[in-house]
């Protein structure tokens, strides 16, 4: 069975009232979206509240940064200024990580965000958050790769310099101190 993580419900304030305030101080990211409707679908989704928990323990700042009008969700994005700290020297993914002889990394980012219980930004995404402002300008993330690059070894990641979003390809093995992987989540 499956075990459901959970917030206590000090943990839940705490985390709500930071979540608030982010929305509240970064008012151009989500325009046009009320605070307190997305308030009421996490003080009824102690999941994707654990989920925010752990974006938010690992450095990634998350915000919303949208609503899908299709499904109704709020998409919530990492927003920390560089990767986040706590998701950083990590291999690509599993396949990867085994497939690395020596100085092998703690983990790999795919493996991470599953356990977090969100996704990595795929290149689209990753671009639609440089929009919002200046991403990993010292840093870059893994972005989702697609299979066709992924079979070949390779793993995509982004960043930001020169006003311009680059995105580059790797060894899916490799690992850096300054990269590490932004997340998404969807709330409904």
């Amino acid at each position: 069975m499956e075990k459901i993580e959970q917030l206590s419900p000090e943990q839940q304030t705490e985390l709500i009232n930071v979540l608030k305030t982010r929305f509240e101080k970064n008012m151009n990211r989500h325009k046009g979206i009320e605070w307190v409707k997305i308030q009421e679908k996490l003080e009824v989704n102690g999941q994707k509240l654990w989920s925010l928990n752990e974006m938010e323990r690992t450095g990634g700042e998350p915000d919303c940064v949208g609503l899908d009008q299709n499904t109704g969700e709020y998409i919530f994005y990492d927003c920390a200024a560089e990767s986040p700290k706590g998701r950083r020297s990590v291999c690509y993914d599993r396949e990867g990580l085994e497939s690395r002889k020596e100085h092998k990394p703690e983990n790999n980012a795919l493996d991470m965000a599953t356990s977090m219980g969100i996704e990595l930004l795929t290149e689209d995404q990753y671009r639609q958050l440089q929009e919002l402002g200046n991403f990993d300008s010292k840093t870059s993330s893994w972005v989702k790769t697609p299979a066709e690059i992924r079979k070949l070894d390779g793993a995509l990641f982004c960043d930001f310099r020169y006003g311009q979003v680059f995105v580059y390809h790797n060894g899916a093995s490799s690992y850096y101190a300054v990269r590490g992987f932004r997340g998404a989540l969807r709330i409904g």
